[in-house]
C-alpha cells in the first residue's frame, strides 16, 4: 500500500494547497456578506420552516422540510463528527477546533447559497421524484447562454458527478465502514469484515427504497442518535467542567501559535491546525461540496430560498454543536496527549535499511500494566522518535508505527520504516497504543466512566455510519442518473454495498492513511463545486433577498399550524 499511500498524499497536497483553503474561506465570507449574515435567518426562520408550518402537500417534491434536513444531516452527522474530529486534533492539535468553528459559521451561508441554486434548477419532470444538485445547476444554467455553453455545462456537470462518486465511495462510505469495523473489533473482538457484511446488508435494505424510505429512516434516526450522543457528551463535560476554561484558552491560542509536543501528540504548527481544522470541518459539514443540495432538492416546496434557509442550519448543528462536543470530550480527558502505555526497559536500536530509510530492532515487549490490558496479535502501536525536521509538528519529532506479533512463547513488535537521512533516536522509549478516529473518541469517554465509550461510541458509530452511508448512496445514485440514466442505479447500489465490505478488510491502518483517503473525496468535490457557486451564485442571492423581502412584508406567513411531531417525522403532513 506504500505506493498508493504516497500517491494519495501527493494528491492531497495539491487538493488541499493553502490557496484552495483561502478560496473556500473567501467564498464563505463573500456569501456571508452578500446574504447580509443569513446565519441569523437560518437560526430563526429556519426552525419555523422545519417545524412544518410552511409545508404544502400540493408543492412539487417527495419529502417535507424536516425529512430533507434529516436526510442531509444523516450524511453530515456521521463518523466525521466522531472520528473526523479525533483525526483533526490528533494531527493538528487543539487549534484545529477553532478553524472548525470558523468553517462552520461561514459554511451556513455557503450551504444556503448552493441549496438555493439547486432548488432553482432542479429537474421536476416527475414531481414526485425530482432531481437536483450542482450538475443540474451548471448544465441548465449555462444552457441559457447558447448551445455551446450548454454543452460545456453538461461536461462540467459530468465532471462534478465523477467527483461526487469519488467522495461517496470514500468519505461517505469506506471511511464510515472502516471506523465501525475498527471500533467494534477493538472493543468486542468481532472481525472487522463481519461488521462490513452486516453494514452492507442494512444499508442495502434501506437504499433500495429510494429517497422516500431514506427520508423516513433519517427522520427517526438522526434526532435519536444526536440526542444520546450529546447527553453522554454533556456528562463527560460536567465531570471535567474545571478543565473547560483552560481548554478554551488553549484552542484559541493554538489556532495562531504552535502547540508543543506532549505525550502522544508530537506537536503542531498553527498552519497545520488551520489545515486539519478546515479539512475535517469541510468533510463533516460538507459546506461547498455540493452534496447536500441533492437531498434538499427532493423537498416539497415552490420557494427555492426557503429550503436554502433550512440548509443553513446543517453546519450549525453538525459542526458548532456535535463536533464541538466531540472536541471538548477529547481535549478535556487528555486522551489526545496521553502518556505511553508502557516503556521499554531496554530500548531497541535503530537499524538502517538504506540511505534514506530507518527502522528499529524487533525485540520482546515489556509486560503491560494491568489497567492497559494485554498485548494482542496484530495490535497497532507507535513510538515517538527524533529525526529530520517535521514541518507539521514544527520540531524534529515523528511517529514510527509498529504491529504486535504474538505467539505462544513471545510477544514482539515489528516496526515500520521511517523515511529519513538522519539516524532516528527514541525520545523516551514509550510505546503508545494507536487509537485512530472513532476509537480515540471512545477511549476519551472511557477515561471518565469505564465502559461508556465501549458501548456509547460503538452504538453511536453504527448509527452515525448507517445514516451517513444511506444518504451518500443516494447522492451517488443521483450522479449515476445524470451520467448514465436510471438503468445504472441497481449496479451502482451493488458496487456501493460491496465497497463497504472492502473497506473492512484491513488495508487502512493509520490515521494518516485515513486522512488521505477521505481528503481526496472532499477535495475534488470542492474544486468542482466552488466555481459553479461563484459563477451562478448571484442568482441564489437574488432569490434569497426577494424571499426575505416578501417574508418581512407578511406575504409569506405560515400556511397552517404546525403538524404533530409524528406526522412531521413520518412525512404524513405532505401526503
Amino acid at each position: 500500500m506504500t505506493g498508493f499511500d504516497n500517491f494519495l498524499g501527493v494528491l492531497n497536497d495539491i487538493l488541499w494547497h493553502d490557496s484552495v483553503l483561502f478560496v473556500v474561506l473567501a467564498t464563505g465570507i463573500l456569501f456571508t456578506i452578500w446574504s447580509r449574515f443569513s446565519q441569523f435567518r437560518a437560526l430563526t426562520h429556519g426552525w419555523a420552516v422545519i417545524r412544518g408550518r410552511y409545508d404544502d402537500p400540493n408543492d412539487p417534491g417527495a419529502i417535507n422540510h424536516f425529512q430533507a434536513l434529516s436526510a442531509a444531516l444523516s450524511a453530515t452527522v456521521g463518523l466525521g463528527n466522531i472520528g473526523g474530529v479525533a483525526l483533526a486534533i490528533a494531527l493538528g492539535g487543539p487549534g484545529a477546533v477553532f478553524w472548525m468553528w470558523v468553517v462552520g459559521m461561514l459554511g451556513m451561508s455557503v450551504k444556503l447559497t448552493e441549496v438555493t441554486l439547486s432548488m432553482l434548477y432542479r429537474n421536476t419532470d416527475d414531481p414526485d421524484d425530482p432531481h437536483g444538485g450542482p450538475m443540474w445547476v451548471v448544465s441548465k444554467g449555462l444552457r441559457r447562454h447558447g448551445p455551446r455553453w450548454g454543452m460545456f455545462g453538461s461536461i462540467v456537470g459530468g465532471v462534478f458527478c465523477v467527483t461526487l462518486l469519488i467522495s461517496a465511495t470514500t468519505g461517505g462510505n469506506m471511511f464510515q465502514a472502516w471506523n465501525v469495523g475498527q471500533i467494534t473489533q477493538t472493543y468486542f473482538g468481532i472481525p472487522s469484515v463481519a461488521c462490513g457484511i452486516i453494514l452492507a446488508v442494512v444499508v442495502g435494505s434501506v437504499i433500495i427504497g429510494g429517497i422516500k424510505r431514506i427520508g423516513a429512516v433519517a427522520g427517526r434516526l438522526v434526532p435519536f442518535m444526536c440526542a444520546i450522543y450529546l447527553l453522554a457528551g454533556s456528562y463527560v463535560l460536567i465531570v471535567n467542567a474545571q478543565e473547560l476554561p483552560g481548554l478554551m484558552v488553549l484552542i484559541f491560542k493554538s489556532a495562531f501559535a504552535p502547540t508543543e509536543a506532549a505525550g502522544a501528540f508530537i506537536g503542531g504548527t498553527a498552519a497545520y491546525a488551520f489545515l486539519f481544522g478546515m479539512k475535517r470541518a469541510l468533510f463533516s459539514n460538507e459546506a461547498g461540496q455540493g452534496s447536500a443540495p441533492i437531498a434538499h432538492s427532493a423537498v416539497k416546496t415552490d420557494e427555492p430560498a426557503r429550503e436554502g434557509v433550512v440548509a443553513g442550519l446543517e453546519p450549525f448543528i453538525d459542526t458548532l454543536v456535535v463536533c464541538t462536543f466531540t472536541a471538548l470530550v477529547i481535549l478535556s480527558t487528555g486522551i489526545w496527549n496521553r502518556p505511553a502505555e508502557v516503556t521499554y526497559t531496554q530500548p531497541p536500536a535503530a537499524v538502517q535499511i538504506d540511505e534514506s530509510a530507518w527502522s528499529f530492532e524487533t525485540t520482546e515487549v515489556p509486560q503491560l500494566p494491568r489497567a492497559a490490558g494485554e498485548w494482542t496479535h496484530g495490535q497497532s502501536v507507535f513510538m515517538i522518535i527524533e529525526a529530520h525536521e517535521n514541518v507539521q509538528s514544527g520540531n524534529n519529532l515523528h511517529r514510527i508505527d509498529g504491529r504486535v506479533v504474538a505467539n505462544d512463547e513471545t510477544v514482539v513488535i515489528e516496526w515500520n520504516t521511517v523515511n529519513t537521512t538522519v539516524q532516528p533516536t527514541l525520545v523516551d522509549g514509550g510505546i503508545h497504543f494507536t487509537y485512530v478516529g472513532a476509537t480515540l473518541t471512545a477511549k476519551a469517554f472511557d477515561t471518565v466512566q469505564d465502559g461508556l465509550g465501549k458501548w456509547l461510541v460503538t452504538i453511536a458509530a453504527w448509527l452515525f455510519a448507517i445514516s451517513t452511508m444511506i444518504s451518500w448512496a443516494y447522492y451517488g445514485e443521483q450522479g449515476m442518473i445524470y451520467l448514465l440514466g436510471k438503468r445504472s442505479v441497481l449496479p451502482y447500489k451493488l458496487v456501493y454495498c460491496l465497497l463497504i465490505i472492502v473497506a473492512t478488510l484491513g488495508f487502512i491502518e493509520t490515521d494518516a492513511q485515513l486522512d488521505n483517503l477521505t481528503g481526496v473525496g472532499t477535495g475534488v468535490m470542492l474544486i468542482a463545486n466552488i466555481p459553479i457557486m461563484l459563477l451562478l451564485g448571484h442568482q441564489a442571492m437574488r432569490a434569497y433577498h426577494d424571499y426575505i423581502r416578501r417574508l418581512k412584508s407578511g406575504k409569506l406567513g405560515p400556511g397552517h399550524p404546525a403538524p404533530s411531531i409524528e406526522d412531521l417525522i413520518s412525512g404524513r403532513d405532505v401526503r
